[in-house]
């Protein structure tokens, strides 16, 4: 690999904001927001919206997830024609 090109791999916390679980791994993202996790450590945190503690397919249970208006945006634009 050509040095200096490349993004820095590091540990990373993912915060799914809907199930209040977390779990570090290893990213190349970066965050201004920093948590410290259980080891001691302080790592960067990525909030997201879904991961396995909150997606139906995982957890059997379904969800309505609208951000940001989607179902909204989709009615206008392919929604019936007056």
């Amino acid at each position: 690999m050509k040095p200096n090109i490349h993004p820095q791999y590091r540990p990373v916390v993912f915060r799914d904001t809907a199930a209040d679980f977390a779990f570090l791994t290893r990213s190349t993202l970066t965050s201004d927001k920093t948590i410290e996790w259980e080891d001691g450590n302080t790592y960067p945190v990525v909030d997201v919206d879904i991961s396995s503690a909150s997606h139906p397919f995982y957890t059997g249970r379904s969800r309505v997830v609208d951000t940001a208006g989607r179902v909204e945006k989709f009615r206008r634009r392919y929604g019936q024609k007056q």
